[in-house]
């Protein structure tokens, strides 16, 4: 009766007459498979759309050569190989920074113009401050030192005054980092004189020749005039803040430090620890010099000593050794800056102003230094030495005098003569690092690197006018 069967199910085969209905479950199993289907084709359609608009460019086939003709690359591809070398892209080109140091120095002249360039190059990025200094040497001291060095290794010896002049020659009085000269010329000659109270506050800065200064000064001056431990007068003064430290003068008042150097007949103190503070220049008849060194050379020099020779360090390599010593980051500028270590400084963008601002209190205060030296140029220091200081000695400049060297015994003789020796006895940085952490070390250094050329220029500029 109408149809159907008990239960209400369609009859057999009704599913399949024309005009029937699909039950819901089959309309939802099509539907799903449907679009099943539909994503499956839109995949891979979108898939080999993206490959073709990917895809480089195939180059156009070259022609077919003659059968009496070589193929143009023919031998250029590997051995056994027709094909050729694949062509390279074309280099990209690097743009060079914008900096002039005549537009960076502008009408001023002397000490001013260079204030001015070392500021104007403080404030580029780090990378672009390397790319200036040795690209554009605005200084002159890089190109002099590569002469230098040729000349030195043609030569097998040290150079004349002479020969000096011919790679630098005094300038004009206009273009001098050294003029006007800030130097108390006074007290530099009561300390030549013996002059009591008058003394030499040596900034050492590490692994930069301080240890061979401190022996240089033994060479010359009274036994009792030189504090016993690398020329620290402070190691055991009672009532400071670590008894048995030494080397932080910062630490203590004017007063105190003139007082205890009298009191113990000390002419000589070693500041290696602390920042230079700028009162210390109103210490009562004290001169100042220092010894600078390449910064990536010092750098890599401290962690040979402190870490490869394992004097205190855990860190077996440098690449864990640099990223936790940011103490270390431009510690010229901060040491002349009297500035704490802040990463930002050299990371931040809005820290351009801040960096200027610490270049020109550092390039002032080493213009008022009376003697600024340069380690890889100590064999020409003598006469410098002499006329500032008063030592007649000074055969210690060309030794090579280590701290601690029993704890860590070095091959090499000690003798040290000129800029390719020095050069030759070091680790050289591009040797011993690795691409990645050689260009890491040289920008956290950048600063120091426009310092150090400043200094270099200073110690030049004296050797070539103040004898002529």
């Amino acid at each position: 009766m109408g149809g159907g069967t008990a239960g209400g199910r369609p009859p057999r085969g009704a599913a399949g007459r024309k005009g029937s209905r699909p039950s819901p479950q089959t309309r939802l199993c099509r539907t799903v498979t449907g679009a099943a289907l539909f994503l499956l084709v839109l995949y891979y359609y979108l898939g080999w759309a993206l490959n073709v608009s990917d895809a480089p460019a195939q180059p156009a086939a070259p022609p077919r050569p003659k059968a009496n003709q070589e193929p143009a690359d023919a031998g250029a591809g590997p051995a056994g190989s027709l094909r050729g070398a694949e062509a390279k892209p074309a280099p990209v080109a690097t743009p060079k920074p914008a900096f002039s140091a005549a537009a960076a120095g502008g009408s001023a002249t002397q000490l001013e113009f260079w204030v001015n360039v070392a500021k104007e190059l403080a404030k580029l990025p780090a990378a672009d401050v390397l790319t200036v200094l040795a690209g554009q040497d605005p200084f002159g001291v890089r190109t002099f030192e590569q002469q230098l060095v040729t000349a030195e290794t043609e030569k097998g010896r040290t150079l004349q005054p002479g020969e000096l002049q011919e790679l630098f020659g005094c300038p004009a009085d206009a273009a001098r980092v050294t003029l006007p000269d800030l130097r108390d010329h006074q007290t530099a000659a009561a300390f030549r004189e013996g002059t009591p109270d008058s003394w030499l506050f040596f900034q050492h800065l590490r692994k930069a020749g301080g240890t061979g200064f401190c022996t240089l000064a033994e060479k010359n001056m009274a036994r009792k005039e030189v504090p016993r431990y690398y020329c620290m007068p402070d190691m055991g003064w009672e009532g400071g803040w670590q008894q048995h430290q030494a080397g932080f003068l910062s630490h203590w008042s004017n007063e105190e430090i003139t007082r205890r150097m009298r009191e113990k007949g000390h002419r000589i103190a070693g500041n290696e620890w602390d920042r230079f503070a700028q009162r210390h220049f109103d210490l009562p008849g004290a001169i100042f010099a220092t010894s600078f060194r390449k910064p990536l050379d010092r750098a890599l020099s401290q962690f040979r000593f402190e870490c490869a020779e394992h004097r205190g360090c855990r860190h077996e390599v440098p690449e864990t050794w640099w990223p936790v010593r940011q103490d270390l980051w431009n510690v010229y500028t901060l040491t002349f800056a009297d500035e704490a270590p802040r990463k930002v400084y050299w990371t931040k963008p809005d820290m351009a102003q801040k960096r200027a601002n610490m270049m020109e209190t550092a390039v002032r205060t080493l213009s008022r230094y009376n003697l600024v030296l340069a380690m890889e140029w100590l064999a020409y220091a003598g006469p410098q030495v002499t006329s500032v200081l008063g030592f007649e000695d000074t055969t210690t400049l060309t030794k090579r005098v280590r701290p601690h060297i029993n704890q860590a015994q070095r091959e090499g003789g000690n003798s040290v003569e000129g800029a390719a020796s020095v050069r030759d006895h070091a680790w050289r940085p591009e040797d011993k690092l690795d691409p990645a952490l050689f260009k890491t070390m040289s920008e956290s250094l950048a600063m120091d690197e426009i310092l150090t050329d400043v200094a270099r220029r200073m110690f030049l500029e004296r050797l070539a006018c103040e004898g002529s």
